[in-house]
């Protein structure tokens, strides 16, 4: 019996919440055996952040339900239409000489009895509405396609152990920790094992005067700063990606978020090492904690950005940033080319920068009706600021700095904060975008896409992309992490109109086409749901950037075929190399099959 698309969301939204939630109860680790000096946080404490996330994610995830439902009336569930045979006779990238041929039903049922003999009762599941909740996410509108079996994981002998019984069976395997994907990252088009890592959310070390802890995949960004917190420690993980993002998914997906100009990327220095489980279920460690080595390749980069592809992280020591006072001010330009000579001027200038943010008027305007924030805020295409310094006097110094480039390119409308409450209440109508964009249409829901440019061509980018929505009458408000050049939009339409989400589709797929045109990437920043509006130069590849079909139009011939735009920005050369690599470490390829590779 097949189960209805609606009935799946719920079942999804659920389930997530449920784990998220378990999440929070388990996310303080045992210090004892984590050989850690402190003293146990109190349980007052604890309890108080359980209930405080707790809520938080409740509210997301109810939120993201109700949004989503229209759509999810009328989307596919792949793998509860398709009969499992015949969904693996469909075939991954070229592996080697020979296609990749996996298991049969008859083997995965064998596997799924070793198992469960290897693993604990608990650890491994088949229950209908778990599988999925493992095949689908709520910030997506790829179709969801479920594993044939759910492994929860909670060690690394426990990845090895499944990887080894994968790899003998050819059985296909997809990690998955904090389901936030965007990009159909956790989906399963061959059915196969889902290895969640969710129960391995532990800060195993901190070390405060290396400024780098050792935490387990599972582990959310928030959670280990939270905890860090909790300690006194006036340290911090910058990466900020999208809520609930967890370690494993952030260092696949090679994300980054609001600080990424001040702090830079999960591409940068901040996975000083990470243990993996290769797909012949080895293990290995990709280099000591120190912070700089030369020995041999980087191999900690090689699994950033992998997507799952070579093998699943199990842990990783993470560099840890200390906490600087901060100060939010906004200033409105006469367009966005003058918006973006001002951010080169202030970051050429070495104004200390923790994030630039970019609204569009259509965005401001949101905002300013919709955004429940009581300050003046300017109605032009508008630049949040957030500046960073080691004391009121250097933030003081960089205010009048910023006052004067702003001035010189036509700024208007500055507003600075005076104090905290008011950088916060700043901050939060650049957070409440992605709910005021959605208020603009009654009864709407929102395509989230993102691209990344070299930031000398944001505003053509942005120019174009503006004129292309306004033409094919799409609503489509913009916010961009200008300074490194990477912008989202916001395509408003309701879900229970024939024809919105293709033409809401096709405008987003333009833009990333022009996006490459213009030396830049199809991916802007990973593991964010656009309830934050963070960073696809963030949001990975996976399946809904790996290809498309192209559609007639007045530049392409009806038969023009796939457009491939990893093959597009990279190259066949690039794309030879990659696949190299992926072959000779997963030469069955059972890891994560189906995402990244061009066909």
């Amino acid at each position: 019996m097949l189960r209805s698309p609606s009935v799946c969301r719920l079942v999804q939204a659920v389930s997530a919440t449920s784990s998220r939630t378990a999440t929070v109860r388990r996310r303080l680790p045992d210090f004892a055996k984590a050989r850690r000096s402190y003293s146990s946080p109190s349980p007052n404490n604890n309890a108080s952040l359980s209930r405080t996330t707790g809520v938080t994610i409740l509210l997301t995830s109810a939120a993201t339900l109700v949004l989503s439902h229209l759509w999810y009336q009328r989307a596919p569930v792949l793998a509860e239409s398709c009969d499992p045979d015949q969904l693996r006779k469909v075939q991954p990238a070229d592996i080697g000489s020979e296609k990749a041929q996996y298991a049969g039903a008859k083997e995965t049922q064998r596997v799924i009895e070793l198992l469960r003999s290897k693993l604990g009762e608990d650890q491994v599941t088949t229950n209908p509405d778990e599988l999925l909740s493992h095949g689908v996410s709520a910030n997506t509108y790829h179709a969801a396609a479920k594993p044939d079996v759910v492994v929860y994981a909670e060690s690394t002998e426990d990845v090895s152990a499944v990887m080894k019984i994968a790899h003998e069976y050819r059985v296909p395997v997809t990690p998955f920790s904090g389901g936030t994907s965007l990009e159909g990252h956790i989906t399963c088009p061959f059915g196969g094992i889902c290895v969640d890592l969710s129960r391995m959310d532990r800060i195993l070390e901190v070390h405060e005067t290396d400024s780098d802890a050792v935490v387990q995949a599972g582990a959310q960004w928030e959670a280990i700063n939270e905890e860090l917190k909790e300690r006194g420690l006036a340290l911090f993980f910058p990466l900020d990606p999208g809520p609930s993002a967890c370690i494993g998914g952030m260092m696949a997906t090679g994300c980054s978020g609001t600080n990424a100009v001040r702090y830079g990327t999960a591409k940068g220095e901040w996975f000083l090492n990470a243990t993996i489980v290769l797909p012949n279920g080895d293990i290995i460690k990709t280099r000591q904690r120190s912070r700089k080595s030369s020995a041999g390749y980087d191999l900690t980069k090689l699994f950033i950005g992998a997507e799952g592809t070579l093998g699943i992280v199990t842990e990783a020591t993470i560099r840890l940033a200390p906490i600087l006072p901060t100060r939010v001010a906004v200033c409105g330009f006469p367009g966005v080319e003058e918006a973006v000579q001002a951010v080169g001027e202030v970051i050429n200038r070495g104004v200390p920068m923790q994030c630039v943010e970019l609204c569009d008027t259509l965005m401001m305007s949101a905002i300013k009706r919709f955004g429940n924030v009581n300050m003046p805020l300017p109605s032009l295409d508008t630049i949040f600021f957030k500046f960073q310094g080691s004391d009121p006097a250097s933030i003081d110094a960089s205010v009048k700095i910023v006052s004067e480039i702003a001035r010189n390119n036509g700024g208007q409308d500055l507003v600075f904060a005076v104090d905290d409450a008011q950088s916060e209440e700043l901050w939060r109508a650049r957070k409440s975008a992605h709910w005021s964009a959605m208020a603009l249409v009654e009864g709407s829901t929102c395509y989230s896409t993102d691209v990344c440019v070299p930031v000398s061509n944001l505003p053509r980018l942005v120019h174009e992309t503006k004129r292309d929505l306004a033409e094919h009458g799409i609503v489509g408000p913009l916010l961009g992490h200008v300074g490194d050049g990477n912008f989202h939009a916001a395509l408003i339409f309701k879900a229970d109109v024939p024809g919105e989400f293709e033409k809401v589709d096709e405008a987003a797929h333009r833009m990333v086409e022009r996006a490459i045109a213009l030396q830049g990437t199809c991916t802007g920043e990973s593991c964010a749901p656009f309830s934050e509006l963070i960073p696809a130069g963030e949001h990975g590849v996976g399946i809904g950037k790996r290809v498309r079909q192209v559609l007639k139009d007045e530049h392409r011939s009806a038969d023009a075929g796939p457009q491939m735009y990893l093959r597009s920005e990279l190259g066949d050369g690039t794309i030879a190399v990659m696949k190299t690599l992926k072959n000779a470490l997963d030469p069955h390829g059972i890891m994560n099959p189906g995402k990244l590779y061009p066909d």
